[in-house]
């Protein structure tokens, strides 16, 4: 008998042609849909085994609106809440107890949580560094209720001593994850900066918007992704570039391979760059920022056995004999 592509089948399928969700849920295997599109599917197939209320919160939320995030582990699992007592526990999923009554959004006809709470699951689970990133997304795409958000930094709920260092710190200026990491490489660094500065030539015409501008230098500090351009981006990134000349500034590009990998020898180069004595503590306190982050084999080995434990997921080679 044919399946509709999208609907979930639960049970056990042992023919081919089915794909496994999780443990007694499958799909029908689809060709040529990219990671985004099965990723969305299988939240329509989780929804079959979650209360009728749920709705996707932590990460899964955070991507769902298309917020910045850190580098997540392969096997991140699925994040949803409800206000059933009971609550299922899979492989793959951490369901948690939702608070309060709101009515949920919506996003590709998923559920999702409010803004605020879906940051408050996130601050559970994430660094300092993690964190910043999906605070800094929140805040540029302008998901969060302010009041929602008041209310939960003046509660004593887990998670928000985190939430509320992460809150106050951000700035909501990064337009990627990756300025996200730059903005705290400065901030470690103790360094002034003003985030999206417009800048001006003499003639008064806009020559660039600043990743980072250094307060009362000539220096524009800005985040370089990996990503192959367009033709018509590399030539806007010439006239971009001519403009700066022109304003006689100067800029320089940082990778995530510079702050995460070289972060010595980068923080070397800006002292020196910027004239003034270098300091080992800051170097130290990055350091422990990064060892923390899901940016660190330690970091996600962390973070990956939390969610084992969330999901109810025991590993029995521990205990072997």
């Amino acid at each position: 008998m044919p399946h509709d592509r999208d609907t979930p089948i639960r049970g056990q399928m042992r023919r081919r042609g089915f794909r496994r969700v999780a443990h007694g849920l499958f799909l029908v295997h689809v060709e040529h849909l990219d990671e985004e599109a099965e990723w969305r599917r299988d939240l329509r197939a989780w929804i079959e085994v979650l209360p009728p209320d749920a709705v996707f919160t932590g990460l899964t939320a955070a991507r769902l609106l298309g917020w910045h995030l850190p580098q997540l582990p392969e096997q991140t699992p699925v994040f949803a809440a409800t206000h059933a007592d009971t609550r299922p526990r899979r492989h793959g999923l951490v369901c948690s107890r939702l608070r309060r009554s709101t009515v949920p959004g919506r996003v590709d006809g998923l559920p999702v949580d409010t803004g605020a709470e879906i940051l408050l699951r996130c601050a559970r689970d994430l660094s300092t560094l993690d964190l910043r990133i999906v605070v800094e997304g929140a805040r540029r795409a302008r998901h969060v209720d302010a009041e929602q958000m008041t209310e939960i930094l003046a509660s004593r709920r887990p998670g928000v001593r985190q939430l509320r260092a992460a809150w106050l710190e951000s700035s909501g200026k990064a337009d990627s994850g990756g300025e996200a990491v730059l903005q705290m490489f400065h901030d470690v660094l103790e360094i002034a900066y003003e985030a999206q500065r417009e800048l001006y030539d003499d003639g008064g015409q806009l020559v660039a918007r600043a990743d980072l501008w250094i307060v009362g230098t000539d220096r524009l500090h800005e985040y370089d992704g990996g990503v192959h351009r367009s033709k018509e981006a590399q030539r806007a990134d010439l006239r971009r570039s001519g403009g700066i000349e022109r304003a006689r500034l100067v800029r320089r590009g940082f990778t995530l391979d510079d702050m995460l990998n070289h972060p010595l020898v980068t923080m070397h180069e800006i002292d020196s760059d910027l004239g003034r004595p270098h300091r080992m503590r800051r170097f130290r306190s990055w350091q422990r920022l990064v060892e923390q982050s899901l940016y660190s084999p330690a970091g996600r080995e962390r973070v990956m056995n939390r969610w084992h434990r969330q999901m109810g997921v025991v590993d029995r080679s521990q205990n072997a004999s």
